[in-house]
Parts: C-alpha cells; structure tokens; sequence
C-alpha cells in the first residue's frame, strides 16, 4: 500500500471506536437519530479513507505502470480504476 499507512491505521482506528460506541448506542437504546449521526460520521471517515488510499494508487501504482512499457500492466491499471468507480457509482 501506497498510502500513509499510519494515518491510514489511524483513521481506521477511530472508526472502530466509533463502531464500538454504535454498538453501545444501540445496546443502551439509544435515540434514532443520535445513532444516525453517528454512523454518517463513521461512513464520513471511511470515504475519506478510501479516496487517501485511492489518492495514493493513482500518484504511485497506477503511474509506474504508466510509466512501464508493459502494456498488459496498463491496461489492468486502468481495469481496476474502472471497477472502483462503478462502485462508488452504486
């Protein structure tokens, strides 16, 4: 992985506390809309994990493919692209 690994752990671990605290939440019957915000939070957190990790692909992984002269390499970098945005796209 290309990405700052310990800001991306980081990150990753604030959200498990989040998730644990979601969990409580719910256990302790929480309002409905305290536990929403929480999880906006959350999936707010994840996304901006997501696009660091993608950030970093394309600037390095993607780009010394680009930068190689094997063509079958490209066109699996540009597969995988393809396929993460059909994804966000959902």
């Amino acid at each position: 992985m290309k990405a700052d690994r310990e800001l991306v752990l980081k990150k990753l671990k604030t959200v498990r506390g989040q998730i644990e605290g979601l969990i409580k939440m719910v256990e302790d019957d929480r309002y409905c809309i305290d536990i929403s915000n929480q999880l906006m939070a959350s999936i707010g957190i994840l996304k901006n994990i997501n696009k660091d990790v993608l950030d970093a692909h394309l600037r390095h992984c993607v780009t010394e493919a680009f930068n190689s002269s094997d063509q079958l390499e490209k066109k699996q970098k540009i597969n995988e692209i393809i396929n993460v945005i059909d994804k966000l796209a959902r």
